[in-house]
């Protein structure tokens, strides 16, 4: 009987290993001092600690302040006073990384007795990718019901112009005195400064007349460049990289034009001391997984206008703002605050999409995504797919990156294609990360960071102490501006973002083999 119990009890532990070996969610057991007993694979990956660094300690080393100094009053008024705040209700808390950064997660917990001694098990889900979706809908939603506003106001606008410019007109016939000829015409004037005004409301609320025809890009900015290099001024080098095959899309050509001259003068009005404007196109093609972290754009396939300056960049306050109507960095007078969003609504209205990518100090890339027209042309073959000999092999990689949506989105797509995964939030905890694993293959870094290394000086940096460890860049700014920068001999590789999932996946391969 002794036997048979043995073997049931065996069995059960086997079955519950497992539940919590394939458990997606972390889950922790302490003891009723707060003290770690088990921790399943999940919660390896979650906190980014190995399983022998979680047993023996008191879990709050996993929570910053103030839930680390309160959490071991929480259990000792459970057991003092049976105060359930801990017990059965589930709640958002913020949870805290090995590396340091923190993250919302939803905490449910448990308690269990063991020979009358007390136990709670924590259930962990991380909330990362909810509280983006949650801030990129809400987003969205203010931008729509901007729009809405806007688009309203502007078409009553129209109408009110158009009575007045027509008068105007009728007035203009009627009157003899040049004095009274002078005071017209500069009425007439400020009547077309807010008719054009209101064309640029309409046209970020999506809401104008658009005329879209098959639109050859590469030649429509060849076109523009005259205009550009006198807008621009001597100060400012203007430079093109246009790709050889790329493809048609279905567009108001004006529109296109009008948006790259707006984006021109923002570039130069950030570059008052002189700089360089460069103008890209390629081609583009995502599936549901690539866009997942661009909000707004679908999958399909898109010609990709990208508009780069070496300017003073943004903060991510001014970046989250650039959309909306009005709002302005610049002096008054010397900006309505309507360049962007009209470029916005145009590209949404389109049928396409705007990103911007930029750092405080490091400049900008405008990137417009148009969507690719068939006509007359071949049809579109699928993105390129993964195939099995761009998978990883258990490789270990060290993603750094200070953009903690970026960098879990990038660890999660490494982790798919099959690498063990470290993550950075800058240099010198990348630094920090490589010296205590030795056994890391690649560190895949972004190019622009806070922490006094950038991406490169990194790199440098990793070869000269530990060059047996292969270095990947990635940018969103103008691969020409990148290189720039860099030492030809070098020979560092640059993955370029936005990029695809099969992209990353066969970069990674070729940077694992290189010599």
């Amino acid at each position: 009987m002794e036997s048979n119990n043995n073997h049931t009890l065996a069995a059960q532990a086997s079955k519950l290993a497992a539940l919590l070996d394939s458990a997606v969610d972390a889950i922790i057991s302490i003891d009723s001092r707060g003290m770690i007993g088990t921790a399943n694979p999940a919660a390896e990956r979650l906190f980014q600690y190995e399983q022998a660094e979680f047993i023996g300690r008191n879990v709050k080393f996993l929570m910053p302040d103030p839930y680390r100094s309160e959490h071991d009053g929480y259990i000792r008024r459970f057991l003092e006073t049976g105060e359930r705040r801990i017990i059965g209700i589930g709640r958002e808390v913020i949870g805290k990384r090995k590396d340091g950064t923190t993250f919302p997660m939803h905490l449910a917990v448990s308690r269990f007795e063991v020979d009358d001694e007390i136990f709670f098990t924590g259930i962990i889900h991380d909330l990362s990718s909810r509280k983006h979706a949650e801030r990129v809908l809400q987003q969205a939603q203010k931008m729509e019901a901007i729009g809405q506003l806007t688009g309203g106001v502007a078409h009553d606008f129209n109408n009110l112009l158009s009575v007045i410019i027509g008068n105007l007109e009728l007035l203009e016939a009627r009157l003899q005195n040049e004095e009274q000829h002078e005071l017209l015409q500069e009425a007439q004037e400020a009547a077309d400064l807010g008719a054009r005004l209101t064309s640029r409301l309409l046209a970020f609320a999506r809401r104008s007349i658009l005329e879209p025809e098959i639109v050859d890009l590469n030649r429509l900015v060849v076109g523009l460049t005259d205009i550009l290099r006198r807008t621009l001024e001597e100060r400012i080098d203007l430079s093109t990289v246009l790709s050889g095959d790329l493809w048609a899309t279905k567009s108001d050509p004006s529109q296109i034009e009008s948006a790259i001259i707006n984006l021109a003068i923002n570039a130069r009005d950030a570059m008052p001391d002189g700089g360089r404007l460069i103008i890209e196109t390629r081609n583009a093609e995502y599936s549901e997984l690539d866009v997942a972290e661009e909000a707004g754009l679908t999958p399909g396939h898109y010609v990709q206008l990208s508009v780069t300056d070496t300017g003073h960049g943004m903060a991510p306050e001014i970046r989250e703002r650039v959309f909306e109507p009005f709002f302005t960095t610049k002096e008054a007078r010397h900006g309505t605050g309507l360049g962007l969003p009209m470029v916005y609504g145009f590209a949404n209205q389109s049928g396409g999409h705007v990103t911007i990518y930029s750092e405080a100090g490091k400049g900008t890339t405008v990137n417009i995504y148009l969507p690719r027209s068939l006509e007359g042309d071949e049809p579109a073959h699928q993105p390129a797919s993964m195939t099995d000999e761009h998978a990883g092999q258990g490789e270990c990689i060290l993603v750094v990156e200070d953009d903690d949506r970026v960098r879990l989105l990038t660890v999660r797509r490494l982790n798919d294609l099959g690498y063990s995964v470290l993550e950075a939030a800058d240099g010198p905890q990348a630094l920090a990360i490589i010296d205590d694993n030795p056994s890391i293959d690649l560190m895949f870094s972004d190019l622009v960071m806070p922490g006094g290394l950038s991406g490169y000086q990194l790199c440098l940096r990793v070869r000269q102490q530990h060059p047996e460890i292969k270095a990947l860049l990635t940018s969103g700014y103008a691969e020409e501006l990148v290189r720039g920068e860099m030492n030809a001999e070098d020979h560092i590789r640059i993955l370029r973002k936005p990029y695809r999932t099969a992209e990353l996946a066969k970069t990674i391969r070729d940077a694992l083999a290189s010599a």
